[in-house]
C-alpha cells in the first residue's frame, strides 16, 4: 500500500519536464498497484489523464494557481495546524526533521519537513504498514483542510489531497 504514497508524492510535486515525459510509466504503475481500491485508481488515473492533456507550462501554471497563489491551499501542513505566530510550529518542524534523520530519510533541496509530497515520500519508504498508517494519520486533519479548500475552487488536485486525508482517517479508525 505504501507505493500509492510514492505516486501521490510525485503527483503533488511541482510539475517537471521529467514528470510529463513519463505519464505512460506512471499510469502503468498505478494500474499495477496492489490492494488499491478502484475508486483510488480512478482518482489517480483521472488526474494523470487530465494533466497529460496540458503543456508543461500550463501544468506548472495550474500548480502555482492551486498551491502558491492561495495560502489556504499550502502543502505545508503545519501552516494549517498552527497560527502564524504560534511558537509551536518551529518545534514541530524541528521534531519532524529529527524523525527523518533518525530513520535515515534525507530531505533534499532545502524543502521544509512538513511539505505534503515529502511526507508522502517518507511514508512510502516505511516497511511497516501499521507505522506508515500511524504516521499518515497525523496528516489527516491538515490534508482534509487543504482538500476542502481545493474542492471549493473545483481544483483537479482536490481528489488527490482528499485521498491522502481519507487514508489518514482510515488509519485513525483502524487504530
Amino acid at each position: 500500500m505504501t507505493q500509492v504514497y510514492k505516486v501521490l508524492s510525485i503527483l503533488l510535486e511541482y510539475p517537471t519536464k521529467d514528470l510529463v515525459a513519463h505519464w505512460g510509466d506512471i499510469n502503468q504503475v498505478i494500474n499495477k498497484l496492489p490492494n488499491l481500491a478502484d475508486e483510488d485508481k480512478k482518482i489517480l488515473s483521472g488526474f494523470t489523464h487530465w494533466a497529460a492533456t496540458l503543456s508543461l507550462t500550463k501544468f506548472q501554471a495550474e500548480y502555482v494557481n492551486n498551491f502558491d497563489m492561495a495560502a489556504e491551499n499550502s502543502l505545508y501542513l503545519t501552516y494549517h495546524l498552527f497560527d502564524e505566530q504560534d511558537r509551536d510550529r518551529g518545534p514541530a518542524l524541528i521534531e519532524l526533521t529529527e524523525l527523518y534523520k533518525t530513520t535515515g530519510f534525507e530531505i533534499g533541496s532545502g524543502e521544509l519537513p512538513d511539505y505534503l509530497p515529502l511526507i508522502l515520500e517518507y511514508v512510502s519508504t516505511m516497511d511497516d504498514q501499521a507505522s506508515a498508517y500511524a504516521f499518515l494519520q497525523q496528516t489527516a486533519q491538515a490534508a482534509d483542510i487543504i482538500a476542502t479548500n481545493l474542492e471549493k475552487n473545483e481544483s483537479p488536485y482536490a481528489p488527490l489531497v482528499k485521498m491522502v486525508a481519507r487514508h489518514g482517517l482510515v488509519a485513525d479508525i483502524a487504530a
